[in-house]
C-alpha cells in the first residue's frame, strides 16, 4: 500500500465529501510503488474544473491550467495539480491535443496516459486502480505503451523519448512492440521543440540505465543527435581498445559521474574519432587531433537544441581538454591545473575514470592507478596550497607598483614570478618573489624581448 502524505489525503476526501472521486495518479503512483519518494504528487478527480476549483474556494489556488481541466492548490506552500477526467481529442500538431472533453469516467483518463506504468490510480483507502496491467509491467522491467504504441507516439512525439529516458531512469527495457514503433517513428521526434527534447536528454543521461539504452536504441538517440551516428560500429584497432567508438562511448558515458554535464561531455567526447581515424604500417589505428572536432560536432549539436552557454561552454571545455596524458608527477600536475584552473582539472579527473572505463577491460588495472596517481597529487597539491593562479602569488600588482614598476612591465614582471614558482625555483614568500623583481625587470626591457 502507498503512504500518502496528510495534505494529498485531506485534498483527496475534500472532494470525496463533495460527492467526487478522486486519485493520485501518474508518476507520483509509480514512484511510490518503486520505493522512490515522488518529487509531486498530482491527482485525477471526476469533478468538473469548476467544481474543483469551488471546492478550495478557501484555499490559495491557481487556475492557470483551467482549459486543460487543472486547478493548482496549496497546501502548506507546496502546489498539487487536481485535473479533471478527461479524453483527449485529435492531436494535429504530434504534440498537444487540439481539443479535450471532461468526462466522468476514471477509466476514459487513464486510457488517454502514455505508458501503463503511468497509468495507475491510487485512492488512500480503497487502494491500486490498474486497468493496463502497469503493475507487472512495473515488476518486470517493462516500458509498454497504453493500446496501439504507433497511435501513442503518432499522437505526441516526445514519448518516443519520454519511453527512453523511463527505460534509463529505471534500467527499463521498451517491450517489443513499443520498441520497433519507437524506432519507426524516432525522426517525428524533431518535431517537438529544441529546448524540451534537450530536457528529455539530459535526464536520459543521468538514468541508472544508461548505457544499455545508448546501446539498445541508438537509432532514436541518433534522431537528435546525427553526428553521432558515424561511431556506431566504427572500429578501434588499438591495444587501448576493445569495442567499437559508439560501445566505448555508452560505456564511459555510464561511468561518469551522474549530473548532466559530465555525461553530456562523455556523449561528446570521442565523436571526432571517425573523421580523425588514420591507420599506421603496423595495422594500429589513431584519431590524432579527434578532441578538436569533437568539441565542433558538440557545439554544433548542442547550439541546435539550444542548450544554454554556461552548460555549452563547460561542455565544450571538457570535451577539449578530456584526454590528460600528463606524467602523474607533482610538476606536471601542478602545470596542468594552473593551465586548466583547478576546477576544471578536478572535473577531468572522474572523466577520465569514465573513459578508461570504456576501454580494453585488460588495460584497466594500469590505467586506474595512473588516475589513482592523478588524483593523489591533485589532493596533495590542494592540501599543500599550491600555487595554481597567479592570484595565488605572495605579491601582487600594488606590491610591483611600490617598488617602481609600471604598466606592461606590472603584468609581465607577475607572470615571470608565476612560472618561476610552478617550476619550483623560487618559494612563493614575498621576500624571496621581491628579490627577483629587478632581475626579471632588467631581462623584459632588454631590446628584443
Amino acid at each position: 500500500m502507498i503512504t500518502f502524505p496528510e495534505d494529498v489525503t485531506s485534498l483527496i476526501q475534500a472532494l470525496n465529501a463533495r460527492g467526487h472521486e478522486a486519485y493520485a495518479v501518474g508518476g507520483c503512483v509509480r514512484d511510490s510503488l518503486l520505493g522512490i519518494e515522488p518529487n509531486d504528487w498530482d491527482l485525477t478527480t471526476g469533478a468538473s474544473p469548476k467544481e474543483i476549483a469551488e471546492c478550495f474556494q478557501s484555499e490559495r489556488i491557481s487556475d492557470i491550467g483551467f482549459v486543460h481541466g487543472t486547478i493548482t492548490v496549496y497546501k502548506n506552500g507546496i502546489p498539487y495539480e487536481i485535473t479533471a477526467y478527461r479524453k483527449d481529442g485529435e492531436y494535429t500538431d504530434h504534440r498537444r491535443p487540439d481539443r479535450v472533453e471532461f468526462v466522468k469516467e476514471l477509466s476514459l483518463d487513464l486510457a488517454r496516459r502514455d505508458f501503463t506504468i503511468n497509468a495507475m490510480a491510487c485512492h488512500p483507502e480503497t487502494g491500486i486502480v490498474d486497468l493496463f496491467s502497469g503493475l507487472d509491467d512495473l515488476k518486470n522491467g517493462v516500458i509498454r505503451t497504453v493500446g496501439d504504441p504507433e497511435k501513442r507516439f503518432r499522437e505526441d512525439s516526445l514519448r518516443i523519448l519520454r519511453a527512453i529516458r523511463f527505460a534509463s531512469a529505471y534500467g527499463f527495457v521498451l517491450e517489443e512492440n513499443t520498441r520497433k514503433s519507437a524506432i519507426r517513428l524516432a525522426d517525428s521526434v524533431n518535431i517537438v521543440s529544441p529546448e524540451r527534447i534537450l530536457i528529455e536528454i539530459k535526464r536520459m543521461l543521468t538514468g541508472k540505465g544508461i548505457e544499455s539504452v545508448l546501446t539498445q536504441y541508438s537509432e532514436i538517440i541518433f534522431s537528435v543527435f546525427p553526428e553521432l551516428s558515424p561511431m556506431r560500429d566504427f572500429p578501434q584497432n588499438t591495444p587501448h581498445h576493445a569495442y567499437d567508438v559508439w560501445t566505448h562511448t555508452a560505456k564511459a558515458v555510464s561511468g561518469a559521474p551522474n549530473d548532466e554535464i559530465s555525461r553530456l561531455t562523455m556523449l561528446f567526447h570521442d565523436s571526432g574519432k571517425p573523421h580523425m581515424h588514420t591507420v599506421d604500417a603496423m595495422g594500429v589505428s589513431h584519431f590524432r587531433g579527434h578532441p578538436a572536432v569533437s568539441v565542433q560536432i558538440a557545439e554544433k549539436a548542442l547550439a541546435r537544441l539550444k542548450c544554454d552557454k554556461n552548460t555549452l561552454n563547460r561542455v565544450l571545455k571538457l570535451v577539449s581538454e578530456h584526454e590528460i596524458r600528463i606524467p602523474a608527477e607533482r610538476k606536471s600536475v601542478r602545470r596542468e591545473m594552473a593551465r586548466l584552473g583547478k576546477d576544471v582539472f578536478s572535473s577531468l579527473l572522474p572523466l577520465l575514470r569514465a573513459d578508461f572505463s570504456g576501454q580494453n577491460p585488460a588495460m584497466h588495472p594500469q590505467k586506474y592507478a595512473y588516475a589513482d596517481q592523478l588524483e593523489a597529487q591533485y589532493h596533495q597539491a590542494i592540501s599543500e596550497g599550491a600555487v595554481t593562479d597567479i592570484h595565488d602569488l605572495d605579491i601582487n600588482g600594488n606590491d610591483l607598483k611600490a617598488a617602481g614598476l609600471r604598466g606592461s612591465e606590472i603584468g609581465l614582471v607577475l607572470h615571470a614570478l608565476f612560472a618561476l614558482v610552478l617550476s619550483e625555483e623560487i618559494e612563493n614568500r614575498k621576500s624571496a618573489l621581491m628579490s627577483r623583481v629587478e632581475e626579471i625587470r632588467k631581462n623584459i626591457s632588454q631590446p628584443g624581448h
